[in-house]
């Protein structure tokens, strides 16, 4: 069966784009000191707010233990803040400090930061022609449904 010149343009977009990024978050993340874990744990804590440890894990598929000893690390790098619970003073809430949210900020910028040039090689047509296009992939992917985050 032939594949469908679309899909296939898609997947290839998909894996392209994937790539460039990747590459740059994970030069950002070295240069930081950071492993994926870290950068995943401080993109998971900004996304939702504030958390508990277990959730963290989680949301990496690692033990409470060892998001604890990971997040201790961040704490240390004043990344993220420990916090009581005000309904539950066993139990740790964790934030982002300032320092922690201007390094999602660089992370983000950094995992991007190829998009820019990008544009600068593409005519005003070119532009206006994959701005339509993609108007119309984000529109429709507003509908289709997301999977379900594991929560514990």
């Amino acid at each position: 069966m032939k594949a469908d010149p679309f899909v296939y343009t898609l997947k290839e977009w998909t894996e392209v784009s994937m790539r460039h990024s990747m590459r740059n978050i994970l030069h950002y993340a070295r240069e930081c000191g950071l492993s994926m874990s870290n950068l995943g744990a401080i993109f998971h804590i900004h996304r939702i707010g504030s958390c508990g440890v277990t959730e963290v894990g989680a949301h990496l598929g690692v033990t409470s233990a060892a998001a604890s000893q990971m997040l201790d690390r961040l704490v240390q790098q004043d990344l993220i803040l420990r916090t009581e619970d005000p309904d539950d003073r066993r139990v740790k809430q964790i934030a982002l400090t300032e320092k922690g949210h201007r390094i999602l900020e660089e992370g983000l910028h950094a995992r991007q930061g190829w998009i820019d040039e990008l544009a600068q090689n593409l005519s005003d047509s070119e532009k206006e022609t994959i701005i339509s296009g993609l108007n119309i992939l984000i529109d429709k992917v507003s509908h289709l449904a997301l999977p379900i985050e594991v929560r514990s």
